[in-house]
């Protein structure tokens, strides 16, 4: 099964008709696929016959597809031709109007990439990663004694939201009763506006981004005036390369924090529990060898990939496996593609949680760009199934998962479950 509870007889025919439609009618970044589930074929196809496949049309205009491991990871690494440049596009498939368009760290080339991204990291050193493993045990710890037992209730909110924020609330300093603003203006920041929307058009997207800026320019400005403190908020206060970044740049980084520190551990935690709700064997072999955490959280991340692509924009014209990419042209990175990739990985689709290599996917990018905040996340899954082995027997998935509607962001938007009472 490919992550998904699909019948058997509707997973044919989306192989079907995968494998019936012409090449160059694939649109594999149409958020419909993802929202149902059902992109899988599609990536499967793509790197057996055409791993560098154009589509020339789609909601998000024409673009390239890299869909194998490598070509991956050599795209990732060529700066000199695939730029990350927030005013070439940045990093996602979406387009943003150059108006609105801001820099962060993850979307500068290098040299200037390196100097703001060295301010935050030492927020992800292993002797401050030790410090907060102690908050984050505790936090694991209340949230799950106080979820209920007997009743169905939803995973993603009361647990992966919930440690998510927290945890963002910690890095930032962030006043505890609004953490949950956090949530929200990560979740505006990467959805794609419409009827059916958090929001309904650009306008009040960019609104609530505006917000966001405003509250964070007040605490800054608290930051400022006091001494260095170890919070992601003061770091960038006080550091060299970041204590002068325009308003664009600002909230740019901060968009980058939030949503790094939220959406991808928030889907893989929402993820771990699916996961081995459709994998049984596994569930039962986590259960009865609590030493395969350290196994299991690579393996969840590579089986969940919280973000689904990276995006670059070519800055010249460049031949690539035998096809002409020109100058402009945006290439998108399918790193849900790259870690079901048979010729990089060993039963791809199959969810291994004592895998030899675990550590062999995309998830967290690869290169300079790979995430800054890789051991935090991992560090709060691994914490997380600590504290739930530890109390529960099983957690029982009662449902359907709901999904999000973007080719970007990978995620389960709610989760019913139970715990036998």
């Amino acid at each position: 099964m490919h992550g998904t509870i699909e019948s058997a007889s509707n997973l044919d025919a989306l192989r079907e008709r995968a494998s019936s439609l012409p090449l160059e009618q694939f649109d594999p970044g149409d958020p419909e696929l993802f929202r149902t589930d059902t992109f899988w074929p599609y990536f499967d196809r793509l790197r057996r016959e055409d791993p560098v496949h154009y589509c020339k049309d789609s909601m998000f205009g024409p673009y390239w597809s890299v869909t194998r491991y490598n070509d991956i990871m050599e795209i990732e690494t060529n700066h000199a031709v695939f730029s990350s440049a927030s005013s070439l596009g940045g990093i996602t498939i979406r387009d943003i109007d150059p108006d609105l368009r801001r820099e962060s760290f993850i979307s500068m080339d290098p040299p200037r990439h390196a100097a703001q991204r060295k301010t935050v990291a030492p927020m992800f050193t292993p002797t401050h990663l030790d410090n907060l493993a102690l908050n984050i045990r505790k936090r694991s710890a209340e949230c799950l004694d106080n979820l209920p037992r007997g009743e169905v209730f939803d995973w993603v909110d009361r647990v992966s939201i919930e440690l998510t924020t927290q945890m963002l609330a910690v890095l930032f300093d962030f006043p505890w009763e609004d953490r949950r603003k956090l949530t929200r203006w990560s979740d505006i920041a990467t959805t794609i506006p419409g009827p059916d929307g958090l929001v309904a058009t650009e306008d009040e997207r960019q609104a609530e981004l505006t917000e966001c800026a405003g509250y964070f320019a007040r605490l800054w400005k608290e930051r400022i005036e006091q001494p260095p403190k170890s919070d992601l908020l003061s770091m960038m206060a006080h550091g060299a390369a970041t204590r002068d970044m325009d308003a664009k740049n600002f909230l740019g980084n901060l968009v980058l924090l939030i949503v790094g520190g939220n959406d991808t551990t928030r889907n893989t935690m929402s993820g771990s529990l699916l996961a081995l709700s459709q994998h049984p064997e596994q569930y039962r072999k986590l259960r009865e060898n609590r030493a395969l955490l350290d196994s299991f959280v690579p393996e969840v991340i590579r089986w969940q990939t919280p973000l689904a692509h990276m995006r670059r924009t070519a800055l010249a014209d460049f031949e690539f496996r035998g096809k002409q990419i020109k100058k402009g042209d945006k290439v998108v990175m399918w790193y849900v593609s790259g870690n079901r990739d048979e010729e990089a990985i060993e039963k791809p689709y199959d969810f291994i949680i004592d895998r030899a290599r675990p550590r062999t996917h995309l998830s967290f990018g690869f290169g300079i760009h790979r995430c800054v905040g890789l051991r935090l996340a991992e560090l709060q899954l691994k914490i997380i199934w600590e504290e739930i082995l530890e109390r529960f027997d099983h957690i029982d998935v009662v449902g359907e998962p709901k999904r999000v509607y973007s080719s970007f962001v990978k995620g389960l938007e709610t989760l019913p479950v139970k715990i036998s009472a």
